[in-house]
């Protein structure tokens, strides 16, 4: 306002401050720049104060050719007479900026167009605004007041030029909605001075084109989930798969292909999307995690160019007792002199899952001949204990084992623990004459026999 103080200028005067030499007076010498007036400030020749004496309208930032005014002050003792002493100094002013011009769009309506399916920046917004732009009264803030009810566009300010970048933040779908229409406003960081409102040139529209693009089918569900036991016959349908088209406007077809059959044990009718067995499904398979089996199918569209969608098909793959236990270790050796003749602990493990697996049943193998000469001892579910009822000579020896597991109906492993007797002496075991297979006198004996029966005849 005409009148406001802008800064007090003070002089000092070492003579008596009694007398006339101290008494000052003050005068604006010069004035730089000279417009919009040669006389935009006074100061008042006692007291200092410098003070407006021009029309508000004339105190513009905005107008100015600069927002800086210097004004050399003249101070002169003896009350200001000519015979007086002087001494100068410069007042620099810097003319604030207040927040009175509102921003306003270049054009009220702007134009964009995005594909369905993208998202991103699809428009820069064109803004002006006459503040000074180191502050908030330049700086822009943008709205979208209608025509977003899905929350799919968002805008921000570009802090360098303050143009607003609308952007597509959730993709657009060409067949739900081709065309949308956002009213959006602009306002500054900080309010506008009270006498200043924003107007209709701080609103405007942008229209947007939305462009069909040709979108990959989509399997419903996704991922697809089955239940099936292992084992099932080749060519046993696993599940009919469904794919459909996005882009419902352009009526095109579908087929199916495999994408990844890590063990190559399905197949899949290119045109209906049943998916069958061209293997055995093995659950105990390093293909299956958690008896879990997961392959990929692709899903192809008629349009030019083509596209394509996934699906994930994951088939959980019951039990079935078909695999038989195995024995271990099957390799014993002992002492020929041993006075501890448990032999070994054998131990059985099966790939399959319970109830198919242990308790096992661990037997031997009918012995020849009349001298028996080992027995096994179940000790728990799943190990047993050989040991031997007399001590052997030096050799090798075949025990004959069978394991069988608790399935239904259950398997049987026949096997051999192959045992070495050997000479042990001084804590050192000789296991190397032990290549030749024994075999008990009563055996050789009814061999020779045989072969002279066969002879006389």
């Amino acid at each position: 306002p005409l009148g406001t103080t802008v800064m007090r200028m003070t002089a000092f005067d070492a003579d008596d401050s009694s007398t006339d030499n101290a008494l000052l007076r003050y005068n604006i010498l010069k004035q730089t720049p000279t417009k919009p007036s040669p006389n935009m400030f006074y100061i008042d020749p006692e007291k200092g104060d410098i003070v407006t004496v021009v029309s508000p309208v004339l105190l513009d930032r905005e107008t100015m050719e600069t927002p800086k005014y210097e004004l050399v002050i003249e101070a002169k003792d003896m009350g200001g007479l000519d015979v007086g002493l002087t001494g100068t100094a410069t007042a620099t002013i810097l003319i604030d900026d207040k927040n009175d011009h509102p921003p306003e769009f270049t054009k009220k309506e702007f134009q964009a167009t995005v594909k369905e399916g993208v998202t991103g920046v699809i428009v820069n917004l064109t803004v002006g605004d006459r503040d000074d732009p180191a502050t908030g009264a330049w700086r822009a803030v943008y709205t979208i007041i209608n025509g977003n009810p899905g929350q799919s566009f968002e805008i921000h300010t570009n802090p360098q030029t303050n143009e607003g970048m609308l952007s597509v933040v959730k993709p657009l779908d060409y067949e739900i909605s081709a065309f949308h229409t956002l009213l959006i406003k602009v306002e500054n960081e900080d309010p506008l001075i009270p006498d200043i409102a924003y107007g209709p040139s701080s609103t405007a529209t942008v229209q947007i084109t939305v462009e069909d693009v040709n979108e990959g089918p989509v399997f419903h569900p996704n991922p697809m989930t089955v239940t099936k036991q292992e084992n099932i016959p080749v060519g046993s349908v696993v599940l009919t798969v469904n794919a459909t088209d996005p882009d419902t406007l352009q009526h095109q077809t579908i087929r199916y292909s495999v994408y990844k059959d890590p063990a190559g044990w399905l197949e899949i009718n290119p045109t209906n999307g049943t998916i069958g067995t061209t293997a055995i499904l093995d659950r105990e398979s390093p293909h299956v995690q958690n008896n879990i089996y997961t392959a990929l199918f692709l899903a192809i569209d008629s349009g030019n160019p083509p596209a394509t969608g996934t699906g994930t098909l994951h088939i959980t793959l019951e039990d079935v007792n078909d695999n038989v236990p195995s024995l271990y270790p099957t390799l014993a050796k002992v002492c020929e002199d041993a006075k501890d003749l448990r032999v070994v602990v054998l131990g059985a493990s099966d790939k399959d899952l319970h109830p198919n697996t242990d308790p096992f049943k661990f037997e031997l193998s009918k012995q020849s001949g009349p001298e028996k000469l080992w027995r096994i001892t179940k000790l728990n579910n799943t190990h047993a204990q050989v040991v031997l009822l007399q001590n052997l000579k030096k050799a090798n020896y075949n025990i004959p084992i069978s394991v069988t597991d608790s399935g239904k109906p259950p398997l049987t492993n026949n096997t051999e623990l192959k045992l070495q007797v050997c000479s042990c002496k001084k804590s050192k075991m000789d296991c190397s004459a032990t290549d030749a297979l024994h075999i008990s006198i009563t055996l050789i004996l009814l061999s020779l026999f045989s072969l002279f029966c066969k002879s006389f005849l």
